[in-house]
């Protein structure tokens, strides 16, 4: 039987992975206690297959029996079964703008300080979030990519399909992006927004594409990019990261970032890897 702990931060989504899990043949349960976990694995057994794959989400909300859970899932591994957390993340300014559209208040926030209860629960949450077989970022992800997300993970598998990479395109003059793990700065480049025809236009045109990247200096860039994200990707994977995301900013971030990401997301996909495209500033 495969056993899933769906855990992570209150905000990030794990009411939509519950819902995708089940879409995936996982039979889910919500906030079982984890007092109950080994007893509850004897009854699937009882199945004989019928029940063969089973997620469970276990979070704070559990409350003083969440304290339970590491002495239930030692005790679950003696009975000899074997699992994998999935812990669901995001930004401390996601789950606030999230709680905040939603009107809801956190679970741990004490006089409605948002802000407070997310850091709280993170401390509750840290020893889970260290032993998560993956480590699932939501802030960039719309229900879609993260119902893709988990299709890659628990029906394709394999270990590039636990690492995905988020190439976000921006304009310098509009702020980097915060998250970044990596920031390219592709301004050296030449700019389609001097040339009349092409100045409305963004990189998702072939024509912009093409002045962009028809050119010595270019090619050459491209090439040690994409030879150097071969290098680090596997490193990465290798130290147990699970998400990289990378910045590649030009002036506006309308023209050079994106002809440049797209080129290096179709490259990273050819060789088998997951990567998420955001154009933060085409508009």
């Amino acid at each position: 039987m495969k056993f899933v702990i769906i855990t992570g931060l209150s905000g990030a989504g794990k009411s939509l992975t519950v819902k995708c899990m089940e879409d995936l043949g996982f039979y889910c349960v919500d906030n079982l206690p984890p007092v109950l976990i080994p007893r509850f694995a004897e009854l699937c057994e009882k199945t004989r297959g019928s029940i063969d794959k089973i997620a469970l989400v276990m979070d704070i909300r559990g409350g003083l029996f969440f304290d339970d859970l590491f002495i239930s899932l030692d005790a679950f591994r003696d009975q000899g079964h074997d699992y994998e957390i999935l812990f669901l993340d995001a930004s401390d300014e996601t789950l606030i703008k999230r709680y905040k559209e939603t009107r809801r208040s956190h679970p741990l926030s004490r006089d409605g300080a948002i802000g407070a209860g997310i850091r709280l629960e993170r401390q509750k949450l840290q020893q889970l979030k260290e032993m998560a077989v993956t480590i699932l970022d939501t802030s960039r992800l719309n229900p879609t990519q993260l119902k893709e997300e988990l299709r890659h993970l628990y029906l394709e598998g394999g270990e590039r399909n636990h690492f995905m990479i988020s190439l976000i395109t921006f304009g310098f003059k509009h702020g980097i992006p915060l998250d970044s793990d990596l920031i390219f700065d592709v301004r050296f480049l030449p700019n389609p927004f001097y040339e009349e025809e092409l100045k409305s236009l963004t990189g998702l045109d072939q024509r912009v594409r093409s002045y962009v990247l028809d050119n010595e200096t270019a090619v050459d860039f491209l090439e040690h990019l994409e030879n150097m994200m071969l290098f680090l990707i596997p490193n990465y994977i290798r130290e147990g990261k699970h998400q990289l995301v990378v910045g590649v900013g030009c002036t506006g971030g309308r023209h050079r970032s994106v002809s440049i990401a797209l080129a290096l997301a179709n490259y990273l996909q050819q060789h088998g890897y997951r990567v998420i495209l955001e154009h933060r500033d085409i508009e």
